[in-house]
């Protein structure tokens, strides 16, 4: 088990007003640090006010982007106890997206020994108001001080933490899709299974270009044909087609494995409801509801949950999906995963870890 040196922050912030947090603008008053270095491995690990980081300009994470982060969050439940949902997911996905970045893994039992730690030493910044939750960024970032494209021989791994409100200012209403078939966001042997910031800077140009065009979100297309779906935004993504619930497949390593995504098959089929994994055109979809069949669609993460997809477009045409409204399913999936994590509902899965 670490032994985590904790250095207490002179003065503490004012706690915010809980119905004004948004999403990732207000920060805690302290973070976890920890150290690597080739030959001694992963040490130092401690609790310091949070604060600037000191890097070198030729830090290698500012030039090659050698970095990773993962997203979760804490939750309040009725009886002021503090929680967290599946931890063991994000933190082994965190060691297959460090695989991939040829950054060094961490032991999963220290990650999450560090994650609850702090969480708990700074308990009081886990909001107490319905559907607010405690964000905690876990990172890591090359350090090395060297201009040469190579693997680094340090880094820092980091854990900070955000209080915040719903993802979504306007809350679960439905977002209005734009298929994106000029850029690309990735392609298989890229790092669109990992977890890294270079995936979101490329994704960065077609959003603004949704936005402009009046999307809330890009619906990305394989890199190579555009014609298969990937995912929507920073999100995974689902349709359902004639009462079957269909999503893209991860066999490609196109897109990431998110852990709501895996949270919503797995209750999915335990209702008895059929959930298939392959690949999806674009062109599929405007058949489907050409025939009148395609009954609703979803994006889902960590960040917003469950996002209902109300309209779905591309350079030809715009169709409304189940009105424009939320569907039952995504309804359904929403309660149940946001009843779990806040504690509202039994968790049968044993996917909740107290903190």
């Amino acid at each position: 088990m670490l032994n985590i040196r904790v250095e207490r922050a002179a003065t503490l912030k004012e706690k915010p007003d809980e119905s004004k947090l948004g999403f990732g603008k207000i920060f805690t008053d302290h973070m976890f640090v920890m150290n690597y270095t080739e030959g001694k491995g992963w040490h130092d690990p401690r609790i310091v006010p949070y604060g600037p980081i000191s890097l070198e300009p030729s830090a290698m994470v500012f030039h090659y982007a050698q970095e990773i982060f993962e997203g979760l969050k804490a939750y309040r439940t009725a009886d002021g106890s503090i929680q967290l949902f599946r931890p063991d997911r994000n933190i082994a996905r965190m060691n297959e997206s460090a695989e991939r970045l040829c950054i060094p893994q961490l032991d999963p039992d220290d990650v999450l020994y560090a994650i609850k730690t702090l969480v708990k030493y700074e308990a009081d910044w886990v909001p107490h108001t319905p559907g607010t939750s405690l964000y905690i960024r876990p990172f890591i970032i090359a350090t090395d001080c060297a201009i040469g494209v190579h693997p680094s021989h340090t880094y820092l791994f980091i854990i900070i933490l955000s209080p915040v409100g719903s993802y979504y200012a306007r809350g679960i209403d439905p977002v209005r899709i734009f298929v994106e078939r000029e850029y690309t966001r990735a392609v298989r042997g890229g790092t669109g299974r990992a977890k890294c910031g270079g995936n979101y800077a490329s994704s960065l140009i077609a959003q603004k270009k949704a936005e402009k065009f009046g999307y809330d979100q890009v619906l990305w297309t394989d890199g190579i044909t555009h014609q298969y779906i990937d995912e929507v935004g920073s999100m995974n993504v689902f349709f359902v087609i004639d009462g079957e619930v269909v999503t893209p497949s991860l066999e490609d390593g196109n897109i990431l494995p998110g852990v709501t995504r895996a949270s919503c098959i797995e209750l999915l089929r335990s209702w008895g409801i059929k959930v298939t994994e392959r690949k999806i055109k674009v062109d599929e979809l405007f058949e489907a509801y050409d025939a009148g069949v395609l009954n609703e669609a979803f994006g889902t993460g960590t960040a917003a949950v469950i996002s209902p997809i109300g309209v779905l477009s591309d350079d030809e045409r715009t169709i409304e999906i189940n009105g424009g409204k939320i569907g039952a399913i995504s309804q359904r999936l929403y309660d149940e995963l946001t009843g779990i994590q806040w504690g509202r509902l039994p968790d049968p899965f044993g996917w909740i870890v107290k903190i």
